[in-house]
């Protein structure tokens, strides 16, 4: 029997972004599996995710992305994430040694017990902010 939606999403979070354990992304990454909205083109696959995950798992040691809300429907799950972390290792810039606090959120296509298809709408320009890489704007 295939896991839910939801059960994957959580998996998916907890074991490769918290946990930091890469095999996830070949366990629970369909192959042909597609991740939008983390870049200028979508992601394809699990082999085409492992750079990105280790770029951000290299910059943010302890990057922790923790679950506020969750909606599930039919093969579709959506979460609404707080993101924390410390921008201490090399991979994105220098590191400031700044602390990261943002939101955002993740629908996800989930198909016999893997992700098929995800769109992400992080808010990285208040990350980048907090790391120095852009000034901060005033209203």
């Amino acid at each position: 029997m295939s896991q839910t939606p939801d059960v994957v999403m959580r998996e998916w979070f907890e074991q490769l972004w918290n946990q930091g354990k890469e095999e996830t992304i070949d366990r629970l990454l369909a192959p042909g599996g597609i991740a939008h909205g983390l870049g200028p083109q979508p992601i394809v696959g699990p082999e085409g995710f492992k750079p990105f995950f280790r770029q951000l798992r290299t910059a943010f040691p302890d990057f922790h992305v923790e679950i506020k809300q969750m909606v599930v429907q039919g093969d579709m799950v959506a979460v609404v994430c707080h993101v924390t972390g410390v921008h201490c290792g090399p991979g994105m810039g220098s590191p400031s040694n700044a602390n990261v606090d943002f939101w955002g959120m993740t629908m996800g296509r989930i198909k016999d017990g893997q992700l098929v298809e995800g769109w992400n709408s992080y808010d990285f320009m208040t990350c980048y902010q907090q790391m120095g890489l852009l000034p901060s704007l005033s209203l």
